[in-house]
C-alpha cells in the first residue's frame, strides 16, 4: 500500500512525522445536504402511543446506534416524554418512537427493538452502541435478552448529529415543546488513568494529512486488512465543500510491535484525543467515560505551543482527527488507523 507522507505540524518531534494513512469510498468528501425531515406528528402520538411515528428503511447492518432518553416535550399530564432513536451509521435506517415516562424500563425497550428485528427483511445487529452511561443498565438488559451486544461508546457520531438536528429543527415545532425543561443528561467523565503498558508505543508525533489521503487509507480498514475504525462523514454532520481537500490533524504512534499494539488498541471504543498543553500529556478518551493519559510531552513553551496549535487544528477540522499506528516513520503501511471526532453531545 503506497504511503501518504504526513507533515510534522509544529516541529516538536522532528524526524517522526511520516505516518502512513489513507479513507473509505463511502465517505468521500462532499457537501452535507442534511437529513430528510420526518413527518409532523399529532399531539396524541406524543407520549401516548406505542407505535413508531417515524421509520425509514429496514435495518440490514451489523451495528446500530441507539439513544433512549427524555426529550424537551411534555405530555397531557405535564410529564416529560421519552424517545427511542435508532439508526445505522449511514442513516439508511432510522427509527423513532415516543414513550410516556411511566413506561421506561428494559421490557419496554426490548419489545420495541424486537419489533424492529421482526420486520420483513430486517437483520438483527451484532452490537448496538449507546452514549448515555445513565441508561446502561436498561439498555444492556434489553439487548442482552435479545442476544445483542450492548457497547457503551461515544462513537455514536451519526445519531449524535441526528439528535442535534432534531433539537434545532424538529422538537421546537412539536406540541408540548418546553425549552426550559431540565435535562436528565450528564456526561460523567472518569478520572484519567495511566495507559496500560500493552497500549504504549515507543514514540509518537503530531501529524496532518489531506482528507483524501486519510479516506483512502481507511479503505483498508473497511476491508478488514488493518485494525481500526471509521464512520461516514456526511451522516456525522461533517461539512466539506465539494472539491475541497482540507488537512486533518492526527497522532502517529511508532512501535516495533505495531501489529499487536494496534490489536490491543482496537479493543477500545476510541472517541477522541485531546492535547493538554498545561499538564503536558495526550488524553485518549474511550467508551462512555474512560480517559487515559496516552503519552506525555515536555512542558516547555515550545511544546505547549505545539499542543495548543494541534488542538486548534482539530477545532478547525470540525473535530475530525485520527490515530495511526505503524512500525516506524519511514514505513509504508499502517497497522491501525482510527478516525475520531471531538464533538459535544447535545444536552438533552
Amino acid at each position: 500500500m503506497p504511503a501518504a507522507v504526513a507533515t510534522n505540524l509544529f516541529g516538536l518531534f522532528p524526524g517522526r512525522a511520516s505516518a502512513s494513512t489513507s479513507g473509505p469510498a463511502c465517505s468521500r468528501a462532499r457537501v452535507t445536504r442534511g437529513p430528510r425531515a420526518p413527518r409532523a406528528i399529532e399531539q396524541s402520538e406524543v407520549g401516548a402511543s406505542s407505535e413508531p411515528f417515524y421509520i425509514k428503511g429496514v435495518p440490514t447492518t451489523s451495528a446500530w446506534e441507539l439513544d433512549f432518553c427524555s426529550r424537551p416535550l411534555l405530555d397531557e399530564r405535564k410529564k416529560k416524554v421519552w424517545e427511542l432513536l435508532i439508526c445505522d451509521a449511514e442513516r439508511t435506517f432510522e427509527y423513532s418512537e415516543y414513550f410516556p415516562n411511566n413506561k421506561i424500563n428494559s421490557a419496554t425497550l426490548k419489545q420495541a427493538i424486537d419489533r424492529i428485528v421482526q420486520m420483513e427483511g430486517a437483520v438483527k445487529p451484532d452490537k448496538v452502541r449507546f452514549f448515555r452511561g445513565q441508561m446502561q443498565t436498561i439498555i444492556t438488559r434489553a439487548l442482552g435478552e435479545l442476544d445483542i451486544r450492548a457497547v457503551p461508546s461515544r462513537r455514536c457520531f451519526s445519531i449524535i448529529a441526528w439528535l442535534k438536528d432534531r433539537m434545532d429543527n424538529h422538537y421546537p415545532a412539536l406540541p408540548g415543546y418546553d425549552a426550559a425543561s431540565p435535562t436528565l443528561f450528564t456526561m460523567d467523565t472518569g478520572v484519567a488513568e495511566d495507559l496500560p503498558d500493552a497500549l504504549r508505543g515507543e514514540s509518537w508525533a503530531f501529524v496532518q494529512l489531506p482528507l483524501s489521503a486519510v479516506l483512502a487509507e481507511l479503505e483498508s480498514v473497511e476491508r478488514g486488512e488493518v485494525f481500526g475504525s471509521t464512520f461516514p462523514l456526511e451522516t456525522a454532520g461533517i461539512e466539506v465543500e465539494e472539491g475541497d481537500d482540507p488537512l486533518v490533524p492526527g497522532v502517529a504512534v511508532f512501535s516495533r510491535r505495531a501489529l499487536p499494539l494496534a490489536g490491543w488498541t482496537n479493543g477500545l471504543e476510541l472517541s477522541r484525543m485531546r492535547a493538554d498543553a498545561e499538564r503536558g500529556f495526550l488524553m485518549l478518551e474511550t467508551g462512555v467515560s474512560q480517559r487515559w493519559r496516552y503519552s506525555s510531552f515536555p512542558r516547555t513553551p515550545q511544546a505547549r505551543e505545539e499542543a495548543a496549535a494541534w488542538s486548534q487544528a482539530v477545532d478547525g477540522s470540525q473535530g475530525l482527527h485520527f490515530l495511526a499506528i505503524q512500525e516506524d516513520p519511514e514505513g509504508e503501511e499502517v497497522a491501525g488507523l482510527w478516525l475520531m471526532r471531538d464533538v459535544e453531545i447535545p444536552k438533552i
